[in-house]
């Protein structure tokens, strides 16, 4: 019986699919548990890929050499860029997808996978060594996994506990088991653990949904896809519909919130601010009459019905009524109730940049573990978990994308230098250089990495290749030729030209076979020139405080010039550089003035 591995990824959800696929294409031997073989890459909630900044997540992941993106293309059944009245910075992609075949498309890809093992598996306790170090699992079954190094990824299956009104069961997932041990060793390993609440809507039959009242939303008609790699979109796109609660709806849900757990004292833990259910919306802000619903189809071979809006974890009675006050609703059949769920995490302060556990070297974690929401935040942690455990092996840097580079990077620092006291969610605005972080460059930002880590072929890295060469020579034309006082990159920089103006006018242009989406860089590159260069010189500046490097031995106790927030800040976090302190809350100019003092005192002292 094989049970010794290089890796062991714990759960197969979106980001345990990441780490394990990264983790085995990088040469280590994978194991892969689960829970349930069945479930792995399920949608736990919304049947949707991207949205706002989580589309630039995902084509990020793609350009690493990720699945989720292909995956997407293979199984999306409506595609829409999310912003295109906007500029660049925040035009956003995201698809529907078909929930099963999604799932079953992830789950071949893990099973055709060459070094990667599943297993199905409870995992229990870690098996830790006199150095601190990690060495593998217990499972449930009793039988010892030996590993070098794990990542945990368990969603929100650690103790979780599931509400319904009064109604309370165990279950990392409606009808599903949780793991009631993991966090416990993970306590006795010196861990943190916190407790976070998300929740879901019920779900309808479409059979009886009365969609004539409805008003369609529409996919694009010429769909872009999320992979670099994929060519174009074939399958066929069907709608989504739009209706709206009302103050009927609003009246139900007042009149019944004292049987709602999240009032009651049921609910203890913090949910997500940006997707807060129904219930917590309507107490919040009474002033609305009305609160919008996407009603989204969960596949092309299932009628059911994502109810997108009304989480809410109300009893089964009130769910009925509240679903049948909402327009086009009122025979709606519920065949899947709302529920909350609460479920431990362990604060992400505890983690190294690379995602690798302070407390337990060669231990990592990836996902909701880390305190946050969404599939696209954890498949991103995923492969970056499963990369540095593989780098770590293998005696190596460890991969840290910055925040100037990535989303990513935006992503792992928020979580390691802030912490997340309610589930953390990504925006566009978190990112202070989003116009250099556009989903359309994600390729051009990081698939050198995804070549340099054996994930991108070499027959993607030649197109990227091929890509950037036009590019340049495209732009290098447009600086030299002229029509009439002005050259063409001036001409294509006015806001009422584009760069089809400039095929109609110039020979060589229009001659010139450019990819649509070589085409797309150029016309960016061109009329946001400016502010290109304005946000490259910021992050040439911000770079000498990323580059000065913080020893990881500093006693800051013995700072005596700091404040005693930012030495205990300090203490916890340990910053790896100066940049980063200065984002840690609670570290002020004034503290990060001194430390610089400190740091330069120490230098010489040791030259």
């Amino acid at each position: 019986m094989h049970t010794e591995f290089d890796v062991i990824v714990v759960g197969a959800g979106h980001a345990g699919c990441e780490a394990a696929l990264a983790s085995a294409r990088m040469g280590m031997s994978t194991a892969l548990l689960t829970i349930n073989l069945d479930t792995i890459a399920q949608m736990s909630c919304n049947p949707a890929i991207g949205g706002l900044a989580k589309g630039q997540l995902v084509r990020e992941i793609d350009a690493l050499g990720g699945e989720m993106a292909k995956v997407t293309d293979e199984t999306g059944i409506q595609f829409r860029m999310l912003n295109t009245k906007k500029g660049p910075a925040v035009h956003s992609p995201r698809a529907q997808a078909d929930k099963k075949a999604y799932q079953l498309s992830m789950k071949q890809r893990v099973e055709g996978q060459k070094n990667l093992f599943l297993r199905q598996e409870v995992a229990d306790d870690l098996i830790i060594d006199n150095n601190k170090k990690v060495a593998g699992i217990i499972g449930q079954s009793g039988l010892k996994y030996k590993a070098r190094a794990v990542i945990l990824t368990t969603g929100t299956f650690l103790k979780g506990l599931i509400h319904i009104g009064g109604f309370i069961t165990s279950g990392g997932r409606i009808g599903e088991l949780s793991s009631e041990k993991l966090s416990d060793s993970l306590r006795m390993a010196g861990f943190e653990v916190g407790r976070l609440k998300t929740g879901t809507p019920p779900r309808l039959n479409g059979r009886t949904i009365d969609y004539t009242i409805l008003t369609p939303q529409y996919g694009d008609e010429d769909p872009r896809p999320f992979s670099f790699a994929t060519e174009k979109i074939e399958r066929s796109q069907v709608p989504c519909y739009i209706t709206h609660t009302n103050p009927a709806t609003h009246r139900i849900v007042m009149s019944n919130v004292n049987r709602a757990p999240l009032y009651t004292g049921q609910i203890r833990s913090v949910g997500p601010r940006y997707c807060p259910s129904l219930e917590d919306k309507i107490v919040r802000f009474s002033g609305k009459d009305q609160h919008q619903v996407f009603l989204e189809p969960e596949g092309l071979n299932t009628l059911e019905v994502y109810c997108n809006g009304i989480s809410t974890s109300m009893p089964h009675d009130v769910q009925e009524e509240i679903v049948h006050s909402i327009a086009g609703l009122e025979s709606a059949e519920i065949v899947r109730y709302g529920y909350a769920i609460e479920y431990d995490f362990v604060p992400p302060v505890q983690l190294r940049p690379s995602l690798e556990t302070k407390p337990v070297e060669n231990l990592f974690h990836a996902g909701q573990i880390n305190g946050t929401s969404g599939y696209e935040e954890a498949a991103a942690q995923g492969i970056m978990a499963g990369i540095n455990a593989a780098l770590k092996i293998q005696g190596k840097e460890p991969f840290i994308l910055g925040r100037s580079e990535a989303y990513i990077g935006v992503l792992i620092d928020d979580l390691v230098t802030k912490g997340a006291e309610e589930p953390y969610r990504m925006f566009t605005s978190r990112a202070e250089y989003r116009l250099l972080l556009r989903h359309d460059n994600a390729d051009r930002r990081l698939m050198k990495y995804g070549y340099r880590y054996g994930l991108i072929s070499e027959q993607q890295w030649r197109t990227l290749q091929e890509k950037e060469e036009a590019i340049a020579e495209t732009l290098a034309y447009m600086d030299k030729k002229m029509i009439g006082p002005d050259s063409l990159t001036k001409i294509l920089s006015r806001p009422d030209r584009t760069f089809d103006h400039l095929r109609a006018v110039d020979s060589w242009l229009s001659q010139k076979r450019l990819p649509k989406e070589a085409k797309e860089q150029v016309e960016i590159e061109v009329k946001y020139k400016g502010y290109i260069e304005r946000q490259h010189s910021q992050i040439e500046k911000f770079k000498k405080m990323e580059d000065y490097k913080i020893p990881p031995g500093v006693d800051y106790q013995n700072i005596s010039e700091l404040r005693k927030e930012a030495r205990q800040k300090l203490l916890q976090i340990r910053p790896v550089s100066l940049a980063q302190a200065s984002r840690i809350s609670g570290v002020s100019p004034a503290d990060i003035s001194i430390l610089m003092i400190y740091l330069a005192g120490k230098m010489k002292k040791t030259s």
